[in-house]
């Protein structure tokens, strides 16, 4: 379920990565995150409860949560959990913000 950011190298000539890698993640706030990408864009994400369900259901424990961490560009999490890096570039760019809910 892990996705890695591509080295450099392995990028075929003339095509470009998605979305920069996440470099820095906090947890600032219950259900909240802070997030800083390669390019500088900043933002926040911000889970509602009604998203901490299936795979997203250890996030409920406020210690597990405050794990995040950046690793190879994406944030993650122990567990082999992760969030999708360029559907939160996309928001975080556009608004500031992304919301799961």
């Amino acid at each position: 379920m892990r996705s890695e950011a591509a080295p450099q190298a392995d990028i075929a000539f003339g095509v470009e990565p998605c979305s920069p890698p996440v470099i820095a993640v906090k947890a600032t706030a219950a259900l909240t995150l802070n997030v800083e990408f390669a390019d500088g864009v900043r933002g926040e994400v911000r889970f509602l409860p009604s998203h901490l369900t299936g795979v997203f259901e250890p996030l409920k424990d406020p210690d597990f949560f405050t794990q995040a961490r950046a690793e190879n560009g994406v944030v993650t999490w122990p567990e082999e959990l992760d969030l999708a890096p360029d559907a939160m570039y996309e928001a975080v760019k556009r608004c500031g913000i992304w919301v799961l809910q």
